[in-house]
């Protein structure tokens, strides 16, 4: 809120709750005073949150990554059930809103019904992910997903089959999209043209029983049918 609201409105505020005027300007300058140094002056070196704070610090600077953090007093998550040290992460320039935030919450899971267990998480928005790679021109234009084969199973019986199939044709080195829903061929067929997949590989129900699967090369448009115990050396004999 500091980076939002001016500090002597912020005052004003603290004021009306009744907290005397030395007490809020002792307050904020703590807040606004971004060293370990003040904060302990003030909480004394034998609080638990001085000590924990400085662990994590010198944590930080044993993994290199000093650099990337910040200490700021005046971080303050919403959620309850915190119980030590709680972040938030910015782009460098601090141009947009906060990334990420979460915190340490060591009761939580004991909280519901689960044995006590120390944790530490966080939440992020994907709106402001896709801003900062706007802006830095990295965000992925998927026009070419690197797939070489999208899996569809025909009906619902055939999912099993289906992720059998990819996982031989993974083993044999394709990238491979397995289409596990209720979807139209024709949409199929869209959806691999859209992420330039190579082939799709049918799994129907006749085929299937035959121990094999349709392929269709979609740069050729040809369309064959390849026994599945042969998949791996099909697989390799369309390696580019």
């Amino acid at each position: 809120k500091l980076e939002k609201v001016p500090i002597d409105a912020i005052q004003g505020d603290l004021e009306e709750l009744g907290l005397d005027r030395s007490v809020v300007e002792k307050l904020l300058s703590v807040l606004t005073n971004n060293s370990i140094e003040a904060i302990t002056e003030v909480l004394g070196e034998d609080s638990a949150a001085v000590k924990q704070l400085s662990q994590l610090l010198s944590l930080c600077e044993a993994y290199g990554i000093e650099d990337w953090i910040i200490f700021d007093a005046s971080v303050v998550r919403g959620l309850a059930y915190y119980t030590g040290i709680v972040f938030e992460a910015f782009d460098r320039r601090g141009e947009l809103r906060a990334i990420a935030g979460g915190g340490r919450y060591d009761k939580l899971l004991e909280t519901f019904g689960g044995e006590a267990t120390p944790a530490v998480g966080f939440g992020f928005g994907d709106a402001v992910i896709v801003e900062l790679l706007k802006e830095r021109d990295a965000l992925p234009s998927f026009e070419s997903s690197g797939i070489d084969s999208v899996v569809f199973a025909m009906n619902g019986d055939l999912y099993d089959s289906a992720v059998a199939i990819a996982t031989k044709l993974r083993k044999a080195g394709q990238s491979v999209d397995v289409v596990l829903e209720q979807k139209k061929t024709k949409w199929v067929f869209k959806h691999s043209d859209r992420i330039k997949s190579r082939f799709v590989v049918i799994v129907a129900p006749d085929e299937t029983a035959n121990g094999e699967v349709s392929i269709k090369n979609l740069g050729t448009g040809e369309q064959s049918s390849v026994k599945i115990e042969e998949l791996d050396s099909w697989a390799e004999s369309q390696k580019l």
